[in-house]
């Protein structure tokens, strides 16, 4: 798989309804599951991001990491340099159908999560990123 950015979309052009793919942010770089955590912390550096969207060896969606969870997961005393992204990412948060509205996203997120919600279409490609604030 080779990294990719989607085209990224302007914060203050966003409209106020509509479907979520109206208003997500570019899914940003997609890497493998089986990727060491340094050589992720490496591409997120080189790519300015904040976060990776974690595909399997079909490029389905399996999981989201932020700069924050790879930095913690390195710190830890568990750590070691033989550690994937598949080891670190459950694949079980949530994550939005690109036809639901704004609204239906909120509510399929867990009350009072904030942050970052991919964007997963039927195929289980990532799409992009809903950045949800409540």
């Amino acid at each position: 798989m080779t990294l990719g950015q989607l085209q990224a979309r302007s914060v203050s052009a966003r409209p106020l309804h509509g479907t979520v793919v109206d208003v997500m942010d570019a899914a940003g770089p997609q890497v493998w599951y089986d990727m060491t955590v340094e050589v992720a912390l490496s591409v997120m550096a080189a790519a300015r991001a904040e976060h990776l969207v974690v595909c399997d060896e079909d490029a389905r969606y399996v999981g989201l990491v932020t700069r924050a969870r790879l930095t913690a997961v390195q710190d830890s005393s568990g750590y070691t340099d033989r550690l994937r992204l598949g080891d670190i990412t459950d694949g079980s948060g949530p994550f939005i159908p690109p036809l639901a509205t704004r609204e239906e996203a909120e509510d399929t997120v867990p009350f009072g999560r904030l942050g970052l919600v991919p964007v997963v279409d039927e195929h289980g490609s990532a799409l992009g990123i809903l950045a949800l604030s409540r």
